[in-house]
């Protein structure tokens, strides 16, 4: 039993290898993640979504420390979810691939969030939130939303990532 998070375990742990040959076996949900912090507006392809809490609503999301979205969300103090549909996989790779901001937003469909973060059409839905926490986890900081809206998009079937491929559920 672990002393803390990151502590002494009297067992030998996994890798983080091994945690992510076999969580790539399991399906999850692929957004989105904007921020606008001061007119600079990026996204980031997310499949660490999480649902915290419902009273209140709350939403987690863990981003690479290295990562440029990192110090932009905590500069933004918001940030958006585009849940994406299964037919928006070319938006996923093109925010998971660090597109130089110049071209982040060329040809992206978009529209501004009520807290300023852009919203990206045609996805299943959309959440928009308020900084309220965040913790680290090792190499990433888990960033914790409280909930001001979310709104559903056109029925549709959901973009997932699994073994290491995006798929249509």
């Amino acid at each position: 039993m672990p002393s803390s998070v990151g502590g002494a375990y009297d067992r030998p742990v996994a890798s983080g290898e091994d945690l992510r040959a076999l969580l790539r076996r399991f399906p999850s949900g692929v957004a989105v993640l904007t921020v606008d912090a001061a007119g600079q507006r990026l996204g980031l392809t997310v499949s660490s979504l999480v649902s915290l809490s419902l009273q209140p609503p709350l939403v987690g999301v863990a981003i690479d420390r290295q990562a440029a979205m990192h110090e932009l969300l905590r500069e933004a103090g918001s940030f958006a979810l585009s849940l994406l549909a299964g037919d928006q996989e070319a938006l996923a790779q093109h925010f998971a691939r660090g597109v130089p901001p110049i071209a982040m937003w060329r040809g992206v469909p978009i529209r501004a969030g009520d807290l300023g973060a852009p919203l990206l059409e045609g996805a299943l839905g959309w959440i928009e939130c308020r900084l309220a926490h965040e913790c680290p986890a090792g190499d990433h900081t888990l960033f914790v939303g409280e909930v001001v809206s979310c709104q559903s998009g056109p029925s549709a079937s959901a973009l997932v990532r699994v073994q290491a491929a995006y798929r249509a559920l």
